[in-house]
């Protein structure tokens, strides 16, 4: 009877999620306008830079180095300026985010086998792009040198530098952010649909009502739950069969390994919404408090930034963070064929985590209905 009882109080759960528009609307299209939007918005790669070039050599090696930097993939365009005073004002505009400086002498230091400089000024303001742009331009003069040195014979480089990347050879942006995009959005849409469940019976008056039926506190918890689970299980499935066929991200892990982490991910999570929905009177108290920690929890979990840029006092913060652990368990499945034993390095935080949050959402639940 019990079980029925259960039962009849899931598929309830179920059909009123379904029946209100904007709960299919919030299950449905947010969390796939968000995989698209993050993957191709959020990303560090630099693309349609404009530099500055401020040449003052007429030679032919200056021209040939300009010529290079304003065919590469990452440069849109070029202003060409005719002072110092220029540069200054160009960065100071953001105009540019970097200027190229080539003094007179710097093709006839070249063919007389002297030292040639050049001088890349970079806009601060932007630390990482200014560093990545940076990186590029090292290469682009690398080369260029490399092929001097078989022209006009110069001397060779001392050391030679032969970059490997693991993982991601490529080093494809969208390999980064989508595989934590699979964390962060399963997430979120678990978090609302278990936010708003007793919210929702509060608001509509409907709370009472479970209250004097025959099902008990742990019966009522259990059928707000199934819900969260079943919903966030299938939109976390759902990014990650977009991720692999909309967005080519190659998979190399174990399906099994990742629908289990995923599982207890959702377990640790939706004890969160519980507790978030019985503390809210509203809907509306609901939602503002499950965006207060998803907004955190992203931060904290190193999707954006890394964690050990972070003081020592805020990276023992991040432990108690479920995201912080999947996104590093998805993106390990997702590129590296992650191993069993790997697995349950990263797992056991979260299953500490999921079985203290069921804990107090399950007692402060209790305590609500006394």
């Amino acid at each position: 009877m019990r079980k029925i009882s259960i039962l009849a109080l899931i598929k309830k759960e179920f059909l009123a999620i379904w029946q209100d528009k904007k709960s299919r609307i919030i299950i449905i299209i947010p969390p796939l306008l968000q995989l698209f939007i993050f993957a191709f918005a959020a990303t560090l790669d630099v693309k349609n830079v404009t530099i500055g070039v401020l040449n003052q050599d007429e030679g032919k090696q200056a021209y040939e180095l300009i010529q290079r930097f304003q065919g590469a993939p990452v440069i849109s365009k070029v202003k060409y300026l005719s002072s110092v005073k220029q540069i200054k004002e160009e960065i100071e505009m953001q105009k540019v985010l970097m200027v190229i400086h080539i003094d007179a002498q710097f093709s006839r230091n070249i063919l007389e086998k002297k030292p040639a400089n050049i001088q890349l000024i970079f806009d601060g303001r932007k630390s990482n792009t200014a560093q990545i742009l940076q990186g590029y331009s090292n290469k682009i003069i690398e080369q260029y040198y490399a092929e001097l040195t078989k022209d006009i014979n110069l001397p060779p480089p001392t050391t030679v530098l032969i970059p490997r990347n693991w993982f991601n050879s490529n080093l494809i942006y969208t390999w980064y952010t989508v595989p934590g995009l699979v964390g962060i959005l399963t997430m979120v849409t678990t978090i609302l649909i278990t936010a708003l469940s007793i919210a929702r019976e509060r608001e509509l008056g409907t709370f009472e009502q479970l209250l004097v039926s025959p099902l008990k506190p742990v019966d009522i918890l259990i059928g707000k739950m199934a819900p969260g689970i079943v919903i966030g299980l299938g939109e976390g499935l759902l990014i990650l069969i977009a991720a692999i066929l909309a967005f080519k991200i190659p998979f190399t892990g174990s399906l099994l390994l990742t629908f289990m982490a995923m599982f207890i991910f959702v377990l640790s999570v939706v004890g969160i919404g519980l507790f978030l929905s019985a503390l809210s009177k509203t809907q509306q108290q609901a939602l503002l408090a499950s965006f207060f920690f998803i907004s955190n929890a992203v931060i904290l979990s190193g999707f954006a930034t890394p964690i050990d840029n972070m003081p020592l006092w805020l990276q023992k913060i991040t432990l108690i963070n479920p995201l912080r652990h999947f996104i590093v368990i998805i993106r390990s499945l997702f590129l590296k064929d992650m191993s069993f034993d790997l697995l349950l390095t990263y797992l056991y935080p979260i299953i500490i985590i999921a079985a203290f949050n069921l804990t107090i959402s399950t007692w402060f639940f209790r305590r609500r209905l006394e």
